[in-house]
């Protein structure tokens, strides 16, 4: 992979995590503990605090997975071991790099 495309999927992975940190920091009151006071609010309403609970706290799980996967791919590139697919060893396309820059493996392999 040439110096320059480097530094293009270096920046796509950088933008991304300062986004994700970003959300990270908006939606961390979301999986706070839901209050479940009885008198305030209905049963209904309970559920559907705690489904929105819930789905906040995947969300963040999701997260925080993209967002060490992306350090793992930063590390690679700042190593030199980053863009060649971890089964044949052949190079990854960088198109396919820039939509995806964590992705381990070239298409051919992801089929098998």
């Amino acid at each position: 992979m040439q110096n320059h495309e480097l530094k293009i999927i270096k920046k796509v992975i950088t933008d991304r995590l300062k986004i994700l940190t970003f959300e990270g920091g908006l939606n961390k009151d979301a999986s706070d503990t839901v209050e479940l006071d009885q008198q305030s609010i209905g049963r209904l309403s309970r559920m559907d605090a705690l489904q929105r609970q819930a789905m906040a706290k995947a969300m963040s799980v999701r997260k925080q997975n993209e967002k060490k996967s992306l350090e793992e791919a930063l590390y690679r590139l700042h190593q030199g071991d980053y863009g060649n697919c971890s089964d044949c060893g052949e190079a990854i396309e960088l198109e396919r790099l820039k939509l995806k820059p964590s992705v381990l493996k070239c298409l051919d392999c992801m089929k098998v």
